[in-house]
């Protein structure tokens, strides 16, 4: 037993000291922002809907009200709207700024939202410089667009991503969402992405992307199938230049995911995906994280002499690292303790998401399985 108390705690410290920080939540989009750019490229918003009309008047009215010094155009692609997301958009203010276009039928083989995307991109031509690729859950501050270009233009990037902060109001997501983002950032190091020759990733709520190292990737046709499409896109621009990646208060969601349920769905969606569909993989994830994160309470509860030391040196290396994400979204620090917990939600997430993939139910998104496009 005392062999897999050192195991765990050496994970720990690995992650801890040697995994670029990712715990830090050191990259934000207000630390070393460029000045503004000599002249302001064009630019043009796409955003992809489909049944939005709850979260589309605040979404699609913070793109339409940017503080944009340079030109921008906002192209809206319905994607079979059936609830009158459409014409509430049409009714905003600043509605002028606003393009419309309506969804060809889903294409064999791609996803609902990036076939939606590659429409978008499509009516965008070849005028802009950048590509602002938005959700249509995603509210942002009048500045955000003026930022990512600033970025992007005084960096050289070929893409500028925001982590958007996530709705924590109910209980359920107060307890489970902080450490959605926790886990992002252990498996894609900010720092990492950052780095020239790092890993590509990016999150898929606020991408600013160069139209030209789009093209030169392949396009959203390169990454059709993709259910993490934020990530797929992000190592393809990865090889195109310098991409960035950071967490923001610009960018916030505003889909609420009040109940155990919804988060759980919102997980469950792409996890299996995450692991390539693989059992294989699915096993190692669920022996892993029982190791990582069930190991070091159980020993520093049941445990004795040093098995129970390594085991608290464990599970307090994990307070710890969940510490900068919690005051990041204003929670109490003993949350840090329930990442245990949390954890284990997140595994029986992943045996949901396998469930889901062989019942012809994976990536289960407003009525559509896509994970049978991979």
């Amino acid at each position: 037993m005392i062999a897999v108390a050192v195991l765990s705690l050496c994970i720990w410290l690995v992650l801890v000291f040697a995994r670029h920080g990712f715990w830090l939540t050191r990259e934000r989009d207000t630390q070393g922002l460029p000045p503004p750019p000599p002249r302001w490229p064009a630019v043009t918003a796409i955003v992809p809907a489909r049944d939005e009309a709850a979260v589309i008047a605040a979404s699609i009215g913070s793109v339409l009200g940017q503080e944009y010094p340079g030109a921008l155009r906002v192209i809206l692609i319905d994607d079979g709207s059936s609830d009158g997301t459409v014409s509430i958009a049409r009714s905003l203010d600043r509605a002028d700024r606003l393009e419309v276009v309506t969804g060809r039928p889903l294409k064999r083989g791609w996803t609902g939202k990036l076939w939606a995307v590659a429409q978008g991109v499509e009516r965008a031509g070849a005028e802009p410089t950048y590509l602002w690729l938005t959700d249509a859950d995603i509210a942002h501050a009048p500045d955000t667009l003026s930022s990512l270009v600033r970025r992007a233009e005084g960096d050289g990037l070929v893409l500028v991503s925001l982590m958007a902060k996530l709705r924590c109001v109910s209980l359920a997501e107060r307890a489970l969402i902080p450490a959605f983002v926790f886990f992002f950032q252990m498996l894609y190091p900010f720092g990492r992405v950052n780095r020239r020759g790092g890993i590509g990733a990016a999150a898929g709520g606020c991408m600013l992307v160069r139209r030209d190292a789009l093209a030169a990737a392949g396009g959203i046709a390169a990454i059709r199938a993709a259910l993490i499409d934020d990530c797929a896109l992000g190592a393809a621009l990865k090889k195109q230049g310098p991409i960035w990646l950071g967490l923001t208060d610009r960018a916030r969601s505003i889909r609420p995911y009040d109940t155990v349920d919804t988060i759980a769905a919102m997980i469950s969606r792409s996890a299996y995906a995450q692991l390539g569909y693989s059992p294989i993989l699915l096993f190692g994830t669920l022996l892993g994280l029982g190791l990582v994160y069930g190991v070091p309470p159980v020993l520093a509860i049941s445990g004795a002499g040093w098995t129970r030391i390594f085991g608290l040196a464990a599970y307090a290396l994990m307070a710890l690292a969940f510490q900068p994400m919690l005051r990041f979204y204003g929670r109490s620090p003993l949350w840090g303790l329930a990442l245990p917990a949390i954890a284990a939600f997140y595994a029986g997430c992943t045996l949901l998401s396998a469930w889901q993939y062989h019942r012809g139910r994976g990536g289960m998104w407003k009525g559509r399985s896509q994970a049978k496009a991979t």
